[in-house]
């Protein structure tokens, strides 16, 4: 009679270990606090290869200076609107005068225009 219910007792028992392991082992879902940034978990490329076009942060003039390398013997670089700019290089109508520490001046017909890099907030 022990013989017909240990099959039953073992399969009650491997359930059993089943849930109490589930239960343990089971991960709450993670959601990602981009904070006003593009999420990084998010790809750029689309499965059929597409590259997704992120919205820009709107910048002074349509210029958005994303960094700054300086050099002060001249040979500076910055980032604007995602590209990789040197003086003498046009961004748009805008052509590079003079990249600084913290500022980029372009010119324009003649008209100055100052982008200063915005820090990044914690």
């Amino acid at each position: 009679m022990l013989k017909n219910k240990t099959p039953n007792l073992i399969l009650f028992f491997c359930a059993l270990c089943l849930a109490f392991l589930t239960c343990c082992f089971a991960q709450e879902q993670f959601l990602y606090d981009a904070k006003g940034k593009r999420d990084p978990f998010i790809p750029l490329v689309t499965p059929d290869g597409r590259l997704l076009k992120l919205e820009q942060e709107e910048g002074v003039a349509g210029l958005l200076l994303e960094g700054i390398i300086y050099d002060k013997h001249g040979t500076s670089c910055a980032i604007v609107n995602g590209e990789i700019v040197k003086i003498g290089d046009k961004v748009g109508e805008f052509q590079v005068l003079k990249i600084e520490e913290k500022k980029v001046i372009f010119i324009k017909e003649g008209q100055i225009l100052e982008v200063e890099l915005k820090k990044e907030e914690p």
